[in-house]
């Protein structure tokens, strides 16, 4: 067999093709890397599939779901406060609050968001800070009673940022003008001060609750429960459907002892005057009226008080927020000389026929004392010098008891302890005594100390209050009830009962009678056809001395002018103390007691003539008796 001619170019032709072994390598390390790369990615895969469907399904599962279906809070809203009779004096008003659904938020929203709803940038960033390591369902309220500016920013702008949540929310109408601000109190949102507190640890960040007065001494009794609404919503932030709805619970209502008629009378003659008014039923310790000037516009604490308006109340030097029927501790002046006059007949003393000549003032301890009255009022018994407020006679009277016995007779009515009223912050005054001054000065009591304190001067401090719950516990025979807000059964109310002996009783009632009835310093406090009782007081703010050396009387040093008041004399049912601050005269104080007093009778004859009406009406229809 013949070959063929060899071609001279075959070996320059086989040397241009790469060896065949070469190819193979080269298809075999792409084939590697991207079987390696499959199984990285697979693994990959794996490892997600794992963690969503095994190790947290449930975690997961609530994300997934949140991206469609959204919770929306229903507030429940507070309970009402009504008056004695039944008259609402707080309700609630609908009004709407902006939440931040955080799940769709984005930072570079907010600073637009709170330019567009006029709120502060940094406290907006600061609330959102405040819920960043909380899970994203949780919402933010970043507004609340909505204005129709707002209302209109937040329609027009939902496709821009759809984590504006618009809900409806009940919120607090208070009574205007301040009337009975300190009584009722106001509500909002809880701090994170408040959060870390035991009393509030069910609460959680954004709840509103009672922050003073009744709406934070029952803050859990008034609060409702709240409700929520399931809904589900586009992308956008649109709710499409609504799944399941739990209705948010009402809180309870609650019925305030107060008179509201008696209020308003007491509110429009305190206006202009620092000060405070109470009104106490001594047969039950019911507050029937509570009034403390200058007061606040509670509607401004409502949701969140502005920064301007805190300012304003907060350097304000009349001090509006001090509840002064509970918390100012003055000197009680002459209000105090029944109870003297009480203590020195019970402990055997004196008798109501031991007399004291006054002719403008007395030397006791070394110490020449001025009476009010710088004439003098001559000789008198314990009536004319409870009448005439004698300071001479309870001087002398005061020396013959000692600072002990002084001090038993006012801890027995309530003097230097609180009262126990179901308000927050009352103050328990002063009731000086030997064991006081030892244990709070390491020095002894000087029986020169025992003449002021006599007078209701001196270390000696009380609260209208607790002058309301003396007297008023004098006046009954010995029976001193804890005052109270709230309506509640008549064994539910704690009471100290002293036997007392009723002829001193009297005789301690009459003179407060005749320095009402009898041309006394009371005079001014006098209803026809009405027995009231009273005793006026003026408590000095600063030393003769001290007044000569500051070149005469300045408002801030005139006397503080107190007058308790109760009636009928026999078997009485109200007690009224009122406390005019820098008022200077006594008989001013006696007048606003008087107009309190009339409305309270006032009433009761209208209530008396209505029911007598009904009950002819009835008879004349044949009905029987009405019920």
């Amino acid at each position: 067999m013949t070959l063929p001619p060899a071609d001279p170019n075959l070996g320059q032709q086989l040397s241009d093709k790469p060896p065949l072994r070469d190819d193979t390598r080269f298809a075999a390390g792409k084939i590697a890397v991207f079987q390696y790369a499959t199984v990285i990615i697979f693994l990959f895969l794996i490892s997600g599939f794992w963690r969503l469907q095994v190790q947290n399904p449930e975690f997961y599962g609530e994300r997934a779901q949140q991206n469609s279906i959204k919770s929306v809070p229903i507030p429940g809203p507070r309970g009402r406060l009504l008056d004695r009779d039944g008259r609402v004096i707080v309700d609630n008003h609908s009004s709407f609050s902006l939440l931040l659904a955080r799940e769709s938020a984005k930072d570079e929203h907010l600073r637009p968001i709170a330019q567009g709803l006029d709120l502060d940038y940094s406290d907006l960033l600061a609330r959102v800070e405040r819920v960043r390591k909380q899970p994203k369902y949780v919402t933010v309220t970043i507004k609340d009673e909505l204005s129709p500016a707002d209302l209109a920013f937040v329609a027009s702008h939902h496709d821009f940022f759809p984590e504006l949540v618009l809900i409806e929310t009940p919120r607090r109408l208070y009574p205007k003008n301040g009337t009975l601000a300190h009584v009722i109190g106001y509500t909002g949102e809880i701090s994170e001060q408040e959060l870390d507190a035991p009393e509030f640890a069910k609460y959680n960040q954004g709840d509103v609750v009672g922050k003073f007065g009744i709406e934070k001494q029952y803050n859990d009794t008034l609060m409702g429960v709240d409700g929520q609404r399931q809904v589900v919503v586009d992308n956008r932030g649109t709710v499409r459907q609504t799944l399941a709805i739990k209705k948010a619970v009402e809180g309870k209502d609650l019925q305030l002892t107060i008179d509201l008629d008696l209020q308003t009378v007491a509110e429009l003659a305190m206006e202009g005057k620092n000060g405070a008014v109470v009104a106490l039923d001594p047969r039950s310790g019911e507050v029937l009226a509570m009034v403390s000037h200058p007061a606040f516009d509670p509607n401004k604490f409502a949701v969140r008080i502005k920064t301007k308006d805190w300012r304003e109340i907060a350097d304000n030097p009349d001090h509006p927020m001090l509840n002064r029927a509970i918390q100012a501790e003055q000197a009680p002046g002459s209000t105090f000389k029944p109870i003297v006059a009480l203590a020195g007949l019970s402990t055997g003393t004196v008798d109501d026929k031991w007399t004291v000549h006054c002719s403008g003032g007395v030397a006791l301890y070394g110490v020449y004392q001025h009476c009010h009255d710088k004439h003098g009022h001559g000789t008198l018994s314990m009536h004319r010098g409870i009448v005439q407020s004698c300071d001479v006679f309870f001087y002398t009277l005061g020396a013959r008891l000692g600072i002990d016995n002084l001090s038993f007779y006012g801890d027995l009515v309530g003097f230097g302890q609180t009262t126990g009223i179901d308000l927050p912050h009352e103050k328990a005054g002063l009731m000086p005594s030997q064991k006081w001054k030892l244990r709070t000065q390491r020095t002894k009591w000087y029986a020169g100390e025992t003449p002021s304190v006599s007078i209701g001067q001196g270390a000696l401090t009380v609260t209208p209050l607790q002058l309301a719950r003396a007297i008023g516990g004098l006046s009954v025979g010995g029976k001193w009830y804890q005052p109270h807000m709230v309506k509640r059964a008549p064994d539910q109310v704690k009471v100290v009962e002293w036997t007392l002996n009723p002829e001193q009783v009297k005789t301690v009632v009459d003179g407060m009678y005749g320095v009402v009835n009898e041309g006394g310093t009371g005079v001014r406090a006098a209803l026809p056809h009405i027995e009231v009782c009273g005793k006026t007081g003026t408590a000095q703010l600063a030393s003769n001395d001290y007044i000569k050396a500051a070149g005469g009387v300045s408002q801030e040093l005139k006397d503080n002018a107190w007058f308790v008041g109760f009636a009928p004399r026999d078997n009485p049912e109200i007690v009224v103390v009122t406390l005019f601050e820098h008022g200077g005269l006594s008989a001013l104080s006696a007048a606003i007691v008087r107009d309190v007093l009339k409305a309270h009778f006032d009433k009761k004859e209208r209530m008396t003539q209505w029911q007598q009406n009904q009950t002819r009406t009835v008879a004349a229809l044949g009905l029987g008796v009405p019920r």
